[in-house]
């Protein structure tokens, strides 16, 4: 704050020594240039540059067990190295490998979950999940338009996690996070299932999954909505870190949808992890979804940029281990 100070009044001296007109305008205008660079702590052109590149036609839509999701899964790869994050317990490389038939087709594929660990410093052994899933639909018909991008389902979530695993990088974490990008989420929450199955579900305090976040939502602009509202008290804590901030975090408003067992926080809070979905896409009205035109240059590089802020901010007291959400209860009248 010194240092703007300093330049306001650096240039109110050379405009009065020159005899310029028009000294408040000026300042108020550098003032209010400032003030908008330093309210945007995620840098929405690193934002811009993950999801452009995950959402390529060279990614050939990422389907799992195509050539497209390896490249993707690289690119994840070399991310999550450059920011300098750490393997997963026992992994050698960043990637969970594991085979799997799906239902629709009977043939084995391979691939990979792709984690990466940020080392808590006062609480180790507690973790936070962060989590997207990098797979999408692939190539669908012969028409001219047959890549099905998933820009914001998911290629979005993946570029938050990048990103908020680069911000906690520089800011610092109590709780030790676990960044992964799912593969196969499309087939059945085949990666997140897997995931699950070789934890100790106990050291996870809360489950972050972001999932279709390029859009302006129903409640407006500044806005996101989560699922599975009401089965722990993950959203009001998010809710009163959000105080403040002109941004608001609404329940999950499509019940319809049952969108809380539909994304890969499910699989973690069918262990009793309080894990949520952050979304907002207006999914009920969404001509994209789950359609060719689910394009990079449909979405909004300001929305994506301004929920990851929020998500920073909403989570920081879980991440710092200031809170801790409630169990996620599942009873057989709420699946």
């Amino acid at each position: 704050m010194k240092k703007i100070f300093i330049t306001i009044a650096a240039s109110v001296f050379i405009i009065s020594c020159n005899g310029k007109k028009n000294v408040n305008q000026s300042i108020v205008s550098f003032v209010k240039t400032k003030i908008v660079e330093s309210a945007f702590f995620i840098d929405s052109l690193t934002v811009k540059k993950h999801l452009y590149t995950l959402a390529s036609d060279e990614m050939e839509g990422r389907k799992a067990g195509t050539l497209g999701i390896e490249k993707a899964a690289k690119y994840i790869e070399n991310e999550f190295e450059r920011i300098g994050l750490t393997t997963f317990e026992n992994l050698e490389t960043y990637r969970q490998t594991f085979n799997f038939t799906p239902r629709r087709t009977k043939e084995e594929i391979t691939s990979a979950n792709i984690i990466g660990v940020l080392d808590g410093k006062s609480k180790k052994d507690e973790y936070v999940i962060v989590s997207a899933h990098y797979d999408h639909l692939g190539i669908i018909g012969k028409e001219e338009d047959s890549i099905y991008n998933g820009a914001n389902d998911d290629a979005s979530g993946v570029t938050a996690v990048l990103a908020l695993a680069e911000y906690f990088k520089k800011v610092g974490n109590e709780r030790t996070i676990v960044f992964v990008a799912f593969t196969a989420e499309e087939m059945g929450l085949i990666g997140s299932t897997y995931f699950g199955k070789g934890i100790d579900a106990s050291k996870f305090v809360a489950g972050i999954n972001l999932e279709m976040i390029g859009k302006v939502p129903s409640f407006g602009p500044n806005t996101a909505w989560l699922t599975g509202f009401e089965r722990s008290d993950f959203g009001k804590i998010i809710q009163k870190n959000l105080k403040g901030t002109g941004y608001q975090l609404f329940p999950d408003p499509y019940k319809n949808f049952n969108l809380f067992f539909r994304s890969d926080n499910a699989s973690l809070a069918r262990l009793g992890v309080p894990s949520h979905t952050f979304s907002t896409t207006p999914i009920d009205v969404d001509k994209d979804y789950h359609k060719a035109s689910d394009e990079a240059e449909t979405l909004n590089i300001t929305v994506i940029t301004q929920t990851i802020q929020a998500v920073a901010k909403g989570t920081e007291s879980i991440i710092n281990g200031i809170d801790t959400p409630t169990r996620v209860v599942l009873d057989n009248s709420r699946k």
